[in-house]
């Protein structure tokens, strides 16, 4: 059996495109606490809290329930759910698991691939992250769930994963003249630059492609703030800042509130900026609740679903010399 090709290709809903990982986070959790106990059992009552905070952290901007995956996963062959009764899950609803007692755990074939073949769990873990959440998640999603994922060995890869264009960062960085497109920061050492990364608008994990257009030059604290939820880009190519986001130091408020309705540094004459359908998306998908009114940016509506945080926004910052301003 192909555990990386069933890892790859887990059935999830879809409506419109919108991001769905209940089941991924689920099946890296349970990989994580295999690592710590390969024979333990996840009783739905205890892991509930946990895959909340995964689910509010890691998942999509409109509130959720771990009861979904942690019944559903058992139709994709690598989980199983069973009850006081016995065999089988209750359901999908929150009651209905913590009334049954319902456990789960991975499926038993599965169990068996990972300790005969220890390295299986790392090239899983690498499958699942590469498919559904963005790298600059990577490394605190496997701490936040206790999951050492060993280095994928070279060897057959599932089909369903493409191969990331190498060019892609240096392509980017070149555009924005090696500058934060949120807060001008251009540091180098030497001739290197250090703390700036290539950000995609429209995550490649789901389908956005290796192209300027769909990318943006992002010191690191911005890339890791964009890539949470937290700053997006709106018409006109102006900064979102999320009411979600709370941050009282002057510090917080310098580098993060006070961005709200301020335009892009745009990319060098020539260059086309960021695609309208590119960032029609990170604003559907990822960004949460609602943004903070700037001077010149109306406030939206907030989304069905959505949580609106509230927030006080600071007016709009003047532009200062050498930024860029983005194409039409």
């Amino acid at each position: 059996m192909d555990w990386l090709e069933r890892t790859a290709t887990l059935r999830q809903w879809s409506r419109g495109g919108a991001r769905a990982p209940h089941k991924p986070l689920l099946l890296l959790y349970a990989l994580g606490r295999f690592q710590q106990d390969a024979d333990g059992e996840l009783y739905y009552s205890a892991v509930e809290e946990d895959l909340k905070r995964l689910l509010a952290e890691y998942g999509p901007p409109h509130q959720t329930t771990p009861a979904y995956p942690f019944h559903h996963l058992v139709s994709d062959g690598v989980w199983e759910v069973h009850t006081d009764r016995g065999p089988g899950s209750p359901g999908s609803g929150v009651r209905e698991l913590r009334a049954a007692r319902a456990a789960g755990r991975l499926a038993p074939e599965l169990r068996a691939a990972l300790r005969r073949e220890p390295s299986l769990l790392g090239r899983m873990a690498r499958v699942l992250l590469d498919l559904h959440f963005p790298p600059s998640l990577h490394g605190e999603l496997c701490e936040a769930i206790s999951l050492d994922p060993e280095p994928a060995e070279t060897g057959r890869l599932s089909a369903a994963r493409r191969q990331r264009d190498r060019r892609m960062r240096e392509l980017v960085l070149t555009a924005y003249e090696y500058q934060c497109a949120f807060c001008g920061y251009d540091g180098q050492i030497g001739a290197v630059p250090v703390g700036l990364e290539a950000a995609h608008v429209h995550w490649w994990a789901f389908g956005g492609p290796d192209e300027v257009d769909n990318g943006l030059c992002l010191c690191s604290l911005h890339h890791k703030l964009f890539d949470k939820g937290v700053l997006g880009v709106g018409d006109g190519h102006r900064i979102l800042v999320s009411q979600c986001f709370v941050g009282r130091s002057p510090a917080a408020r310098e580098h993060v509130t006070a961005l709200a309705g301020r335009p892009l540094i745009g990319p060098q004459p020539g260059v086309r900026p960021v695609a309208a359908d590119h960032r029609s998306w990170h604003t559907r998908q990822v960004f949460r609740g609602t943004p903070r009114p700037g001077a010149d940016l109306p406030r939206a509506r907030p989304r069905e679903g959505s949580d609106r945080c509230t927030g006080r926004q600071a007016g709009p910052a003047p532009r200062s010399a050498g930024h860029i301003p983005p194409q039409a």
